[in-house]
C-alpha cells in the first residue's frame, strides 16, 4: 500500500531558515528566552512546529540524543523492504505447496 506523505503547509527553506534563526538565537543569553517564541511568530510558523524542528536538528547535529532524520529514513525502508519480502516469502509457500500438491495428484493417477 503506498501512501502519499502529507502536503507541507512549511516550505523546506522556511524549515531551515526558521531552525537556524532559533539556534542562533537560543546560543545567546539575552535572546535565548522565548527564542522560539518569537521567531515563530516573525515568521508565520506555528511555535510547536519550529521547537519540533529545532530538537530534530539537535538530535541530527549531535547536541541531543535521539533517533536521527537519516536513521528515521533508513527504519522506514528497512520495514519496508521486510514487508515486501515477508510478502513475497508467502507467494513462494502457496505456490510451493501448490506445485507440491500437484506433483502429487500427478503420481496418484
Amino acid at each position: 500500500m503506498n501512501t502519499m506523505p502529507a502536503p507541507r503547509k512549511y516550505s523546506v527553506e522556511l524549515q531551515q531558515r526558521a531552525t537556524r534563526m532559533a539556534i542562533e538565537a537560543r546560543k545567546d543569553p539575552e535572546s535565548a528566552r522565548g527564542a522560539i517564541k518569537r521567531i515563530a511568530d516573525q515568521l508565520g510558523v506555528h511555535p510547536e512546529a519550529l521547537r519540533n524542528w529545532v530538537r530534530q536538528a539537535e538530535i541530527d547535529g549531535g547536541v541531543r540524543a535521539g533517533t536521527t532524520t537519516d536513521d528515521a529514513q533508513r527504519l522506514v525502508a528497512l520495514e519496508r523492504e521486510v514487508r515486501e519480502l515477508r510478502r513475497a516469502n508467502e507467494i513462494l509457500k502457496t505456490s510451493a505447496a501448490f506445485f507440491a500438491a500437484a506433483e502429487l495428484d500427478r503420481k496418484i493417477r
